[in-house]
């Protein structure tokens, strides 16, 4: 297991994240995507740590906030020293008693998910607390706010986002340098070889100011996991058949699958292995987060920290993978070439 620096940060976390969205689901889309309960949940978490991962993620909306508490009695059952792992939640969505003011990133939110999230949790604190979704109705001067002083309180060490747009993202990092207040120092996004469009503006806004990417679904909500491809329908029971998500352009992923298939072959491995390897192949990736059922599936996917790509295989995946281009990407591409060739003979001189 490799560690990465979460963002501009000096704190470590580990190239694959636990992800606790299956633990406690009951009714509705939460008991479709996992309904695992306190003793299933507790053997994912030791198999994750054992394998060397000190990154968990949860959030307060995951199965109405029973993640949390699941996820909190573990560490506690475990016995886990604190210092030894990360844990991430968020805030956004409604959670707890209904009303008016119950969702969203107004400071009135967050102060009040905060302290239900610690309780749940059974923390004192919570290491990498994220805004889960942009809020329109919140300006987000007053977001940065709220979060800049949980973390002078001491009540949140590192603040993170999701699901936020480059230009947000980009005014939110000026606001927070502006009054000196704590920044964004990861995005938790939407990431596989089957959907790459946050390369268009949100990598290169990451690259340049330093926002470490924690990627979510990296199997595309199973579809990248093998049991899928042009003529294999999802199966019964299968996360795929009852909560078709995240939006995935089918014919360019049974293509990615096809060229996944023949690598794994070669490997004698598992096309999930293949997905994550690629993943972990890209340069802007701090961490990966990856859910599982079950133990078996948990393992296979930790395994693809060990599968190693080569170049050869590296480019036929870029190949099938490829985004078409899109304004202004195309023009910028056309105008940047003499300077771009410019600066590399200059650099090479």
């Amino acid at each position: 297991m490799r560690y990465r620096n979460l963002g501009g940060t000096g704190l470590f976390v580990s190239e694959l994240c636990l992800g606790t969205m299956t633990f406690g689901g009951e009714d509705g889309v939460w008991g479709q995507i996992g309904n695992l309960q306190q003793s299933e949940a507790e053997r994912l978490i030791g198999t994750a740590l054992d394998a060397g991962i000190n990154f968990l993620d949860t959030a307060d909306v995951y199965s109405d906030g029973r993640s949390e508490l699941i996820t909190g009695q573990a560490l506690k059952n475990l016995r886990v020293p604190r210092e030894n792992v990360v844990v991430a939640t968020k805030v956004f969505a409604e959670t707890g008693t209904k009303s008016v003011n119950s969702r969203g990133a107004s400071r009135f939110h967050i102060m009040e998910g905060v302290k239900a999230s610690l309780k749940r949790l059974q923390l004192d604190h919570i290491d990498l607390y994220q805004i889960h979704g942009f809020d329109p109705a919140t300006p987000i001067e007053e977001t940065v706010h709220a979060l800049g002083h949980l973390v002078q309180q001491g009540t949140v060490r590192y603040v993170g986002v999701s699901n936020w747009a480059a230009w947000q993202i980009m005014k939110a990092l000026g606001i927070a340098e502006r009054l000196d207040l704590a920044r964004f120092e990861s995005l938790q996004a939407y990431y596989t070889i089957a959907g790459r469009d946050l390369e268009r503006e949100l990598v290169p806004l990451m690259r340049s100011e330093g926002v470490g990417l924690l990627v979510w679904s990296p199997l595309a909500g199973g579809l990248l996991s093998g049991k899928y491809g042009r003529d294999s329908k999802a199966e019964q029971g299968s996360r795929r058949a009852s909560f078709d998500f995240p939006p995935v352009n089918l014919e360019r992923a049974y293509a990615c699958i096809d060229v996944m298939r023949n690598i794994a072959k070669t490997k004698n491995v598992s096309v999930a292995r293949i997905a994550l390897s690629w993943l972990l192949h890209q340069s802007v990736v701090t961490s990966v987060i990856i859910g599982a059922k079950r133990p078996e599936q948990l393992e296979d996917n930790i395994a693809a920290t060990k599968v190693a790509l080569t170049g050869d295989e590296l480019v036929a995946l870029d190949k099938v993978s490829a985004l078409p281009p899109e304004y202004p990407g195309w023009m910028l591409e056309r105008q940047g070439e003499y300077r771009r060739q410019q600066l590399l003979q200059s650099r090479l001189a």
